[in-house]
């Protein structure tokens, strides 16, 4: 069956169609800020794929309207005593040295935070019941105040919900002829104890969940027939409805999909253990995969906990847009400001206009990029990026760059493009340690797979500062994210609170069954509602562990008997040590339900052993190590499986271009990915 993938980024919007005998069709546009749907449509129609093929989408309104505060005008409604959780939070200091320390502002103003007298105590006993009338004054103030959306947030509501149903009932009561409000209940979003993160999931939701479904409303009805599905940042899709009620969990939507697609890729290569490098026009996205999704359940995005399941990806401000400055100090910086799609990098050829850049109070006049530096070293040609479509203005780039080589008296705006490459691979390269060493991981047991429109130009040199033995370029490395959204299959996850302590492990395998039969059955019901096969569901029970008396949790898979040991082992891999006299406590369980889905046809090509080394379609200079090398250019799709280059090189495509440096080689394998090794390997 046909079926596209769409993810919008930062700068291009990419576009991946599988048709029905498994061959890829790819597609970049210059992604639409003000309103992503026009992007999609747009490339649609250049596309032109059957009416009836489903489209699969990552999207960044949630993850933009955080970053941006342009979310929906937001209530917070908890216990009597508990309005200021979210402006009090955790006494955490992430910048140590931060002699006045600022915290980001709660999403919800303090006039919008409302208290209802009510309470349930920590055995799920009704202490206070909710007070109807208080209730009714307090539903009058939210129509007074136009607020479009309203998370409730009750104390131990995960153990009795009711109250938090009946403020949805009574708002929904009053709003019917009114605009329509939309309700996040904490019972329903993350039914787990904290109460500062379950407050701060609930509000995430509430505060983009109208923005995310009205978007999503117009891009269905400009879709037509075709079925729209949403990529989690968890790695697996839901429907656009259940996107549209659960927009929280759409935060990371876009990254998460590299990751499944690289993961994919790479597997069908041969190489489980992986470190994805996803470089993009805006940001680089970096994860860790050691056999298996790198999975959590306690992120955080702009500062505010979001406790949901998702793909544990690191994002630094470092991207192909990445812009660069001089601090105060005289040193330079590159991002996380970023040109965007608007104006783009000085190489793009759209007007200058009034754009300034404000950095610490300064205006830097001019607009210089990392796309602009690799242009201006030769990485880049301006007469094949886009496969040819889109013409590179390199002597905008070169100008630009000469400003900032005056401000740092550099003898050329070659050497200031170089400077720009130096510290834009530092931040990426500190990326990969913080996953990586920082973890306990040996980069050297790992393969690094580069994606994105910028990963392939940077990903040798990174991996040669990291020890990393090899780099993988998958055959379509500047769309990955969007294929990895087509392999990726329908799935939901599903938690709640426990906290059972653990002394026999046989007393509680009983009640532990019954608990994931009401959690599965919860599971089973939504995902038939979407439509799904219920013959072909999986499910991936897991438990969340402590030795009692930590404050911190391991997620353990669930498969019986024997799981007490696979967490004294799990917790020994972390930690370094297990205390198996020690009492557990059992603080969550999970479900996640899979539904079977159709595995993404890559087909793999034979290997010829006489394949003769392939003729550079041209030569031109490249800057590799500080000064100019002469580099052999190829083009991607006239390379077979079986075939070696050896750097400098340079290789063109539509999606990305690939840099190879001295000393390197790469290899075409049979699933048409380029597999790039120190020379000496």
């Amino acid at each position: 069956m046909s079926r596209l993938g769409v993810d919008t980024g930062g700068t291009f919007t990419d576009f991946v169609w599988v048709d029905d005998h498994g061959r890829l069709q790819i597609h970049k546009q210059l992604s639409t800020p003000i309103d992503p749907s026009n992007a999609i449509v747009e490339g649609i129609q250049d596309i032109n794929p059957p009416p009836a093929s489903p489209v699969v989408h990552g999207s960044t309104v949630a993850t933009n309207a955080l970053l941006e505060r342009r979310g929906a005008r937001t209530a917070l409604i908890t216990t009597r005593g508990f309005g200021d959780v979210l402006a009090i939070g955790r006494q955490n200091r992430p910048d140590i040295y931060a002699l006045v320390p600022q915290k980001p502002p709660p999403l919800v103003p303090a006039r919008w935070r409302f208290e209802l007298s009510e309470r349930i105590t920590s055995s799920g006993a009704v202490q206070e019941p909710l007070h109807e009338d208080e209730l009714d004054q307090l539903v009058g103030q939210l129509l007074a105040l136009d607020i479009e959306s309203v998370a409730v947030c009750f104390l131990f509501s995960f153990l009795r919900p009711e109250h938090e149903r009946r403020v949805r009932e009574a708002i929904a009561a009053r709003f019917q002829n009114e605009p329509p409000i939309h309700i996040s209940l904490s019972c329903e979003i993350l039914p787990q104890f904290r109460e500062y993160e379950r407050a701060s999931t609930t509000v995430i939701n509430a505060y983009i969940a109208p923005l995310m479904s009205r978007y999503l409303s117009r891009l269905e009805k400009r879709l037509g027939p075709r079925r729209l599905s949403i990529m989690q940042s968890s790695g697996g899709i839901i429907s656009a409805a259940a996107a549209s009620k659960e927009a929280a969990r759409t935060v990371l939507s876009g990254p998460a999909g590299g990751v499944v697609g690289a993961r994919y890729v790479a597997g069908l290569a041969g190489f489980d253990n992986i470190i994805t490098f996803d470089m993009g026009g805006t940001s680089t996205d970096v994860a860790l995969c050691p056999g298996r999704l790198p999975a959590t359940s306690t992120g955080s995005i702009a500062g505010m906990p979001l406790h949901l399941p998702i793909i544990d990806i690191h994002t630094v401000g470092a991207g192909g847009g990445s812009l660069a400055y001089l601090d105060l100090g005289g040193a330079l910086h590159v991002g996380p400001q970023s040109a965007g799609a608007e104006p783009g990098p000085a190489c793009y050829g759209h007007p200058h206009g009034d754009w300034r850049l404000q950095i610490q109070g300064q205006t830097v006049p001019y607009r210089v990029t990392t796309t602009d530096a690799n242009l201006a070293l030769g990485r880049l040609d301006p007469d094949n990026f886009l496969g040819g479509l889109m013409q590179l203005d390199e002597s905008a780039a070169v100008q630009n760059l000469d400003a900032l080589a005056g401000r740092l008296d550099l003898p050329s705006p070659l050497h200031a493009a170089w400077q720009i490459l130096q510290v834009a691979n530092a931040t990426m390269e500190r990326a990969i340690r913080k996953i990586s060493v920082e973890r306990g991981h040996d980069p050297r047991r790992f393969t690094l797979v580069a994606f994105g429109g910028a990963g392939p130009l940077h990903a040798c040199e990174l991996a040669a500062q990291l020890s990393i033995p090899r780099v993988l370029i998958p055959a379509v490395p500047g769309v990955l994210s969007a294929l990895g959204m087509l392999a990726a299959a329908p799935a939901k996850d599903y938690s709640r609170t426990v906290m059972r302590d653990l002394l026999v492990e046989s007393d509680l395998l009983p009640w532990l069954d019954e608990q994931f039969e009401r959690l599965a059955a919860s599971a089973v019901s939504d995902m038939v509602g979407e439509g799904y096969d219920q013959t072909k569901f999986t499910f991936e029970p897991a438990l969340d562990m402590r030795y009692a008396g930590q404050s911190h949790e391991l997620t353990i898979p669930y498969a019986g008997p024997g799981f007490q040991q696979t967490f004294h082992a799990a917790h020994e891999r972390r930690f370094g040590y297990r205390q198996p006299a020690a009492p557990l406590e059992i603080v969550n369980i999970r479900l996640k339900i899979i539904a079977g889905t159709r595995p993404l046809p890559l087909h793999r090509q034979p290997v010829s052993s006489s394949s003769t080394p392939p003729v550079p379609a041209a030569h031109k200079p490249v800057w590799f190590a500080g000064k100019p090398h002469t580099a052999a250019l190829y083009y991607r799709d006239q390379l077979s499986p079986g075939q070696l280059i050896n750097g400098p090189a340079v290789i063109f495509q539509y999606d990305t271009t690939t840099v190879i440096p001295p000393a390197w080689r790469a290899a075409v394998d049979p699933y048409a990915n380029l597999l790039l090794t120190p020379s000496a390997h």
